[in-house]
């Protein structure tokens, strides 16, 4: 099964977040902030990045755009799971190289979907 780096520094989603992903099977492992996920998508290689946007140090967007433009990491879709609402934001995302864009809350079950969509290609 497809392996998931969850990039957020608020424990309590990457719990939640986690948990909706391992019921249906899949791996995941976690990075606290935006140049932790950049440093462990580089070195885990992940299937798909769940990116949160506000973070300490490296934020999202930063991060996104750093992976987009690695050789080594380009090619693993980003999808911004963020409190960022507007739509300058969703379309900010997008520019940095995510495939989808998802608003918190977000329920475990539009979550996988879109987990599984950006996975199938």
């Amino acid at each position: 099964m497809a392996l998931i780096l969850i990039v957020d520094d608020s424990p309590t989603e990457v719990h939640v977040i986690r948990r909706a992903l391992e019921k249906v099977g899949y791996e995941t492992a976690s990075a606290a902030d935006g140049a932790e996920g950049v440093r462990l998508a580089r070195t885990i290689k992940p299937d798909l990045i769940l990116m949160d946007i506000v973070m300490p140090g490296v934020n999202g967007y930063q991060a996104t755009r750093a992976l987009a433009k690695d050789p080594v990491t380009r090619g693993i879709p980003v999808i911004m799971v963020t409190s960022k609402g507007q739509e300058s934001d969703r379309v900010w995302g997008m520019r940095q190289g995510a495939v989808d864009y998802l608003v918190k809350p977000v329920s475990a079950e539009l979550l996988v979907q879109k987990a599984q969509s950006a996975l199938s290609g």
